[in-house]
């Protein structure tokens, strides 16, 4: 048979393996060598919920799906059109993710009967027990391979077994041409300082896996994807959302000319956020690994307070034990950046799983009346924006904003065009200025006529001396229980958020006519799946995505108006539409949800549209 070397649009590859496999190394370096290529990509990373599994098991299995494209892509794909599984049990969880053309590569020296067993295999033929005997299949002794090139590297056995992945590796740029140049340097910088030994070993066992993939039969042909020719111009790099809310609230420091503070307690997925910001003490970024939840808010309340812009990040359960403090931020009119990277709940429920579900809590989960403006991040690269404008929003209308992101957001990735700060409005918070006059008192709660915020006093200055805390107060800072006050209060924070409705932009119709029969609906993170669904369905169906929440943007009710029925979609059992059938209760609602701790697919999407139909 004659080797071809054929022209792709795009291409899905999942990796997989134990934990211990570094399969999130391996489809982070492919992604990465791919952005810088020039192709459009989004990832998926798929974590065990278990800490530490036992080998070889199912539970245990680590995936990273990658999806690259001539064009940009804006999902991690349903399918897979490579199979990376390095032993049996990856096999087992992710062969159902496989196309009927896709191939299969595995390391067979990983399907002995041992593993088997541990996988759960009950036959000696695992590709004909997964029905997926009929695709492409390579079955490569990687393992003895990777063994054999490091043979005389100086490496001890358990460090030459860590490279096999490099190998897989090698094997998988071969498939999809995939220049090494990037991992190279991507070895130096990692190794370069601590351990530069293992610089060139890690270099040979890629090139010798890129070279056994050349030279073996089972692979029939080889794909090119060239790279985006569309793109606009500009520096380029594959940013995770994580990373990009960190920058987000950076540039947000930058812009509003206050320091950042971030007080957080690690937890999962939200974590590398505060990791990120503590690498970036020159740009005057202060965070503090609190001992909990309580603490990391209220130390963000009191930077706050202070004159900071305050942030703290979290998980699902976090948010429930900052609930106390948040009222009080509410209460004190107190600008405050809060990050809840969704997972799967309740409780410790699925903490490396990605959902939706704490939409309620985010709108309703304080005591009393306690309103606040939640914000929804749509993409990777889209949670810099986010998180810029919900730090925007806090500092300018004095309130504690809510910004949702996912795991699947926070963990994943896609090309990111390095903005220039010039684009991005200055954040002018209503500080107090000037001196009073003589016989003058400061009034900390008395509000701007046209937007009901109140003035911005830092300690120390003089005159400007009040108080805030969880009491009630009238506008002269005064502790009230004054019945008719309380009320006052109560509506003037409510209006006051509810104001913002102003300053954020329209919503739009993505795709499709701006009237008709079906409007589809989403927010957050099922962005990409819903605009690639309702582009297959035609224009039969429009689409708008929320990104801003509370308040909902202005024209909704003109835009809703125009459709007879409205589908939304999420990952949850439905609590945005639960929401807007509260809020604009005329209208004739449908919902498709998903509650599995995975994103939604594009076929299960369009089938869901066209049922509706």
């Amino acid at each position: 048979m004659q080797h071809k070397v054929i022209d792709l649009k795009d291409v899905v590859i999942r990796f997989a393996g134990d934990s211990g496999d570094g399969m999130q190394l391996t489809g982070s370096l492919f992604a990465d060598m791919s952005a810088i290529y020039g192709n459009g990509l989004a990832t998926f990373p798929d974590f065990p919920a278990e800490i530490r599994a036992p080998h070889g098991t199912v539970s245990g299995v680590s995936g990273f799906q990658v999806h690259i494209g001539t064009e940009a892509v804006g999902t991690p794909g349903d399918f897979c059109d490579l199979l990376v599984a390095m032993n049996p049990a990856a096999l087992k969880s992710n062969a159902k993710w496989c196309k009927p053309t896709a191939m299969i590569l595995v390391d067979g020296d990983a399907f002995d009967e041992k593993g088997m067993a541990r996988a759960g295999f009950t036959t000696d033929d695992p590709f004909t027990e997964l029905r997926v005997e009929d695709r492409t299949l390579i079955v490569a002794p990687i393992t003895t391979l990777t063994q054999e090139s490091l043979k005389d590297s100086g490496l001890d056995p358990k460090t030459v077994l860590k490279c096999k992945n490099m190998f897989t590796l090698g094997m998988a740029c071969y498939i999809y041409s995939r220049p090494l140049e990037y991992i190279y340097q991507y070895l130096e910088r990692k190794f370069s300082k601590k351990h530069p030994e293992l610089i060139e070993p890690n270099k040979k066992v890629l090139n010798d896996g890129f070279n056994y993939a050349a030279n073996i039969q089972a692979i029939p042909n080889t794909y090119t994807i060239a790279p985006s020719k569309n793109k606009k111009p500009g520096t380029y790099r594959n940013i995770t959302g994580n990373q990009a809310t960190a920058w987000g609230l950076l540039a947000a420091s930058e812009k509003s000319g206050l320091p950042l503070f971030c007080g957080s307690y690690p937890i999962t997925p939200a974590t590398a956020i505060l990791e990120e910001l503590a690498i970036h003490k020159s740009l005057g970024a202060k965070t503090l690994q609190a001992e909990d939840e309580i603490a990391g808010i209220c130390t963000a309340i009191g930077a706050s307070y202070a004159g900071n812009l305050a942030v703290t990040t979290t998980s699902g359960p976090g948010l429930s034990l900052k609930t106390e403090a948040l009222g009080l931020a509410v209460m004190a009119e107190l600008p405050l950046v809060v990050v809840d990277v969704q997972r799967g709940g309740p409780s410790t429920g699925l903490p490396t799983k990605t959902e939706q579900s704490d939409l309620n809590q985010a709108l309703y989960g304080r005591n009393g009346e306690c309103p606040m403006p939640v914000i929804a991040a749509h993409s990777p690269s889209n949670c810099f924006d986010a998180a810029f404008n919900a730090a925007k929003i806090a500092l300018e209308h004095m309130t504690p904003v809510m910004l949702l992101s996912e795991g699947f957001l926070g963990n994943g990735s896609e090309p990111w065009l390095i903005p220039s700060m010039a684009d991005y409005p200055e954040i002018k918070p209503p500080f107090v200025n000037g001196v009073l006059s003589e016989g003058e008192k400061f009034q900390p709660f008395e509000r701007d006529p046209e937007t009901l915020v109140r003035r911005w006093a830092i300690p120390g200055q003089k005159g400007f001396e009040h108080r805030v805390g969880g009491l009630e107060k009238n506008h002269a800072g005064v502790l009230s229980t004054d019945p008719a006050n309380h009320e006052l209060m109560v509506r003037e924070r409510a209006e006051k958020v509810a104001r913002v409705a102003s300053c954020i932009p329209p919503l739009e119709i993505l795709r499709g006519p701006a009237s008709g029969k079906l409007l589809v609906v989403g927010w957050g993170g099922t962005y990409g799946h819903l605009l690639n669904a309702v582009e297959e369905v035609g224009d039969a169906v429009s689409y708008a995505h929320f990104d801003y929440i509370n308040p909902l943007p202005a024209n909704t009710e003109e835009i809703f108006s125009k459709f007879e029925k409205i589908l939304v979609c999420e990952l949850n059992s439905g609590q945005f539409v639960g929401y807007l059938r509260a809020s604009l209760p005329q209208f004739n609602y449908l919902q498709y949800n998903k509650v599995q701790g995975q994103p939604f697919l594009v076929s299960e999407l369009v089938d869901a549209i066209k049922k509706e139909i």
